[in-house]
């Protein structure tokens, strides 16, 4: 009965306390996003100008090869993790190759995208660049859920971006380039019209904000000392 229970509990209820194998922490252990966040730009800013410059920078970008690694980079499904980080992580990150780095990763996914977005996301609840411009994303597939999701801040930014920072610290030695990653998987949602700038901005903000938040997590603090662990014997294997 109590995982009946559980299954239909509001999204704005979940956190570690109703599904510890997607969360690290509780609702009261995040920073609220509604309280650090400014307002989105206003439509008549300057600010808000540069994101319809940057909106159609990133249309621009879409018959390219960059644009089609944004659309890739949209899939948050199974295997995100190996198909958006390995290169950069210098290591397929796999549960067969990386087992306690994937778990770890894997298990703060939502921490960032969705735990320390959704106060922000749920208050202000600006509509998509694509419904604005009334234009095909990329990603047409997306666009049914993404109508129903405010637009700030990203969260598929926050969780690139916290996930840059602690693959980051656990390969110090790949670190500009894992970094560099994260980076423009943010941009992958400006170019995709699922974000304006100033969303994915907003989402680096979160996403660096989240893994403060995380490092304080016995859980995670634990998980990260076997994902370090493991990183030494992968570097000492590919040396043999």
């Amino acid at each position: 009965m109590a995982v009946a229970l559980c299954a239909v509990l509001p999204a704005w209820s979940q956190d570690h306390s109703t599904d510890p194998g997607k969360y690290y922490l509780m609702v009261t252990d995040v920073v609220d996003s509604e309280h650090f966040l400014p307002a989105p730009p206003d439509t008549l800013s300057a600010h808000y100008a540069y994101d319809k410059e940057q909106y159609a920078w990133g249309k621009s970008m879409r018959g390219t090869e960059r644009g089609r690694r944004a659309v890739t980079d949209a899939n948050l499904n199974e295997g995100w993790l190996d198909r958006d980080f390995s290169e950069a992580f210098g290591f397929e990150l796999t549960p067969e190759n990386a087992p306690e780095i994937y778990k770890l990763m894997t298990n703060m996914k939502e921490d960032a995208g969705d735990l320390a977005t959704r106060t922000a996301k749920n208050h202000y609840m600006r509509p998509r660049p694509f419904m604005v411009f009334n234009e095909p994303s990329a990603t047409p597939d997306d666009e049914p859920g993404l109508r129903k999701n405010g637009s700030y801040p990203s969260g598929h930014t926050a969780i690139g971006w916290a996930t840059a920072l602690v693959l980051s610290e656990i390969n110090p030695e790949r670190q500009a380039e894992i970094i560099q990653r994260g980076y423009d998987f943010g941009q992958s949602r400006v170019i995709c019209g699922a974000h304006y700038q100033s969303d994915v901005d907003a989402g680096r903000i979160v996403g660096a904000a989240v893994v403060a938040s995380l490092h304080a997590d016995k859980g995670f603090q634990k998980q990260l000392a076997k994902a370090k662990k493991e990183m030494k014997k992968l570097k000492k294997a590919a040396k043999k």
